[in-house]
């Protein structure tokens, strides 16, 4: 039990017990005056009522007060979930476009990397000819140039 509810439950009992000990002086009947009507009734029950009736109607009010606000924070909860909820789906959306942009970038990596090996593959091939005709220039004069001095011997000896 909260404090509180403990020290209004204390008060209550207090009274009640107070009510019960001076009994006789609470019922005993008194001239009261309501400003155009003056009764005879007693004054200590008259008290005892109003102060029954306030603490209803205070009780009622801190009730009434405790209900509005848990509606509120309700109410407070459920646009922080929605709020919640909205920042999700947003990330989410982030993410997407996030990935959607990395594989667009690896695609256009992709892309550069093919066209990269083909250039790079034609250039090789257009190394690879040269060489060849190179080497077969080179074979071709180096086979003249034997082909000479064979020929320069043959006269040589027979000289």
């Amino acid at each position: 039990m909260r404090l509180p509810t403990f020290l209004l439950l204390l008060v209550i009992l207090l009274v009640a017990a107070f009510t019960m000990l001076n009994w006789g002086v609470f019922v005993a009947p008194a001239e009261l005056s309501f400003g155009i009507v003056s009764v005879q009734w007693p004054f200590g029950l008259l008290m005892l009522g109003l102060l029954v009736g306030m603490t209803l109607v205070f009780i009622l009010f801190a009730i009434y007060v405790q209900t509005a606000a848990l509606l509120e924070v309700r109410r407070h909860a459920r646009e922080l979930q929605a709020s919640r909820e909205l920042a999700e789906k947003a990330e989410a959306s982030r993410l997407t476009e996030l990935r959607n942009v990395f594989e667009n970038a690896i695609q256009l990596q992709r892309s550069q990397q093919q066209d990269f090996e083909a250039r790079l593959h034609s250039r090789v091939d257009q190394l690879d000819n040269t060489l060849r005709t190179s080497m077969e220039e080179s074979t071709n004069s180096l086979a003249a140039y034997i082909g000479e001095l064979e020929d320069r011997l043959e006269r040589g000896k027979r000289q």
